[in-house]
């Protein structure tokens, strides 16, 4: 990983912000500007210097994990020892993570740093939305896990089975082919369920004839993917192929709007309109996608209020859906790579209509 230039990046931030360093306490940012993967850990990153502060439980993978780095350990309290190194170092302006430091730890940190400005929150969360070449690298490879995985699925899954079955036997074969734990908590939901977007694997037995969404994720190198699939277990009806036809082609309109420059409002636009051609706009209730990274859910979105615009090497979801409280649902999710000219969907499980018929 490109280490270097992301520190680099995020001391022009520093510069640009008017702050002489910046305290990092988002397990996914000092993963990101650090490489050290674990908990209870805190960055501080200076013009002249980079320290990790830690406990004795993580010293040694933090020296390996983050060569870049000081490694310096903490025995009376992380923020205490955070404190102390900014005074040696003589900082005059800190910065902070808004979004992550909650209340009472900044309260104490701002009495705890006394003459040093602690007053400007950062959203560093921004500069991981391009990704570079090694977080592409390993978003591929959860998406092929994912892939496999639903290949496995649609050939174990058979009527009489609990949704809690099916998603334990996909995230068991989704670990034996690599990947480091779900994405997020496996959604199976079948039958009426199906009009519950996050409806998570209940206790509920599939029977014939229900259309069951599987909504799911593999971790590679602390990287996400997401899809979504909707089958059929036995015959489907005429309702039920109708408006599966209607949800795929409203997300193949929407992946042939993806490219450079489009913002998140536009192409959500263009998957609602496909859907109001149908009068199904009105069961569509969440927004068309997300961008994924080391967080299943990442910026920008694609949505009535993503006006960011969309870049080369960005990473967002396409997945439009129709839920109808009383029959069901339907989705249909691809993990898809903005690219120079366009966008390359980065899985490629089938999109075709399937009906498991023993």
């Amino acid at each position: 990983m490109n280490m270097d230039g992301r520190i680099e990046r995020l001391r022009a931030f520093l510069t640009e912000k008017i702050v002489d360093a910046v305290l990092i306490t988002k397990e996914e940012n000092v993963h990101y500007f650090s490489g050290f993967r674990g908990d209870s850990t805190a960055l501080l990153v200076m013009h002249e210097r980079l320290v990790l502060v830690t406990d004795s439980r993580y010293k040694e993978q933090a020296a390996a994990e983050a060569p870049l780095y000081e490694i310096v350990e903490q025995r009376d309290g992380l923020y205490k020892k955070v404190a102390e190194l900014a005074a040696e170092a003589g900082v005059v302006a800190l910065g902070y993570e808004g979004a992550a430091l909650v209340c009472d730890q900044y309260e104490k940190l701002k009495e705890m740093l006394g003459e040093i400005s602690f007053d400007t929150s950062l959203a560093l969360d921004a500069l991981r939305q391009v990704k570079d070449a090694d977080e592409i690298a390993l978003i591929r490879r959860a998406c092929v896990i994912a892939d496999e995985g639903f290949d496995h699925i649609i050939a174990y899954i058979q009527p009489g089975m609990t949704e809690v079955e099916v998603a334990a036997e996909l995230e068991h074969h989704m670990r034996r082919l690599g990947s480091e734990r779900p994405a997020f908590q496996t959604i199976i939901a079948s039958g009426v369920r199906g009009s519950l977007p996050h409806g998570v694997a209940s206790d509920k037995v599939i029977t014939s004839g229900e259309l069951v969404t599987m909504d799911f994720g593999a971790v590679c190198g602390g990287y996400h993917s997401d899809i979504t699939r909707t089958i059929c277990v036995g015959r489907a009806d005429e309702r039920q192929r109708e408006l599966y036809g209607a949800v795929l082609s409203a997300q193949k309109c929407a992946l042939a709007a993806l490219h450079p420059g489009v913002t998140g409002v536009e192409v959500d636009h263009v998957a609602r309109k496909s859907l109001a051609e149908k009068n199904l706009d009105q069961y569509f209730g969440h927004g068309l996608g997300h961008s994924l990274g080391l967080e299943i859910h990442e910026e920008p979105r694609l949505s009535k209020a993503g006006h960011t615009r969309l870049l080369p090497n960005m990473l967002i979801t396409d997945e439009p859906g129709v839920y109808i409280p009383g029959w069901g649902g339907i989705r249909i999710e691809d993990t898809v790579l903005i690219t120079a000219d366009g966008a390359e969907p980065l899985t490629h499980a089938p999109k075709e209509f399937i009906e498991i018929c023993q």
